[in-house]
């Protein structure tokens, strides 16, 4: 399915195929990710799961049919008046093995260690290319620095990801932000609609907001009031 951006126009991210870069030491940990790369050469324990082993269905996005209760990521969310099923991405193993790694990001952001968070999440991202939560960070944080072409780059990636997901799966919705695997995938698109109206692309934006918002018609991150307002974007 085609997706609201041109991702040839954005800055690529890594792919499946590509050659991995190390990941990077950090300030936070010294080289304690050599030391667990070592461990796990040798078959010790590295005290985080690996993909080694991992096939390449553990690494695609994909979504699931949920009826009145559903284990999310990471807590139980209750859907008692569902008229009909709903469906909510999986994400990949590779990805939901890497929580701990995204918390380090997030607390590596807020003491201000950008460069080393986007080295991190860059890595993330070559070991496991469907991470939306990554491609999501890697967004906010380009958004942060005013840089909207390359946060339109991750969040696009992401989004596009999502909607791929959803192809193979016959195009199913509704797909609710309340259910928490949704949720990057929504804030990406946020993101994305909010990047393109900074480059003056209002009515890729308002098309982005539109096919999203068909997804969960609630629409409760406002996306088309967002992609309709008037204003904030840099026009030529």
């Amino acid at each position: 399915m085609a997706t609201p951006d041109d991702p040839s126009t954005d800055p690529p991210l890594p792919a499946a195929g590509d050659q991995r870069a190390p990941r990077p030491p950090g300030k936070r940990g010294g080289d304690a990710p050599r030391r667990k790369k070592k461990a796990a050469a040798t078959g010790q324990p590295t005290g985080k799961a690996t993909s080694k082993g991992t096939g390449k269905a553990d690494k695609i996005l994909r979504v699931e049919q949920r009826t009145k209760t559903v284990a999310g990521e990471g807590e139980m969310v209750m859907l008692p008046s569902l008229a009909a099923p709903a469906w909510e991405f999986v994400h990949p193993r590779c990805a939901r093995r890497r929580r701990e790694d995204i918390a380090e990001v997030e607390a590596m952001i807020e003491a201000g260690e950008t460069e080393i968070a986007r080295e991190e999440l860059v890595w993330l991202l070559s070991e496991c290319p469907d991470f939306l939560e990554a491609h999501l960070q890697l967004g906010l944080l380009a958004l942060e620095e005013d840089d909207p072409k390359l946060a339109r780059g991750h969040f696009g990636r992401a989004v596009e990801l999502g909607f791929r997901a959803l192809e193979a799966a016959g195009n199913p919705r509704p797909l609710p932000y309340a259910l928490p695997g949704n949720r990057p995938f929504f804030e990406s698109a946020k993101g994305l609609v909010h990047a393109l109206l900074e480059s003056g692309r209002k009515g890729m934006a308002l098309d982005t907001a539109k096919q999203v918002a068909a997804l969960d018609p609630v629409d409760p991150l406002g996306l088309l009031r967002l992609a309709a307002a008037d204003g904030g974007g840099k026009h030529g």
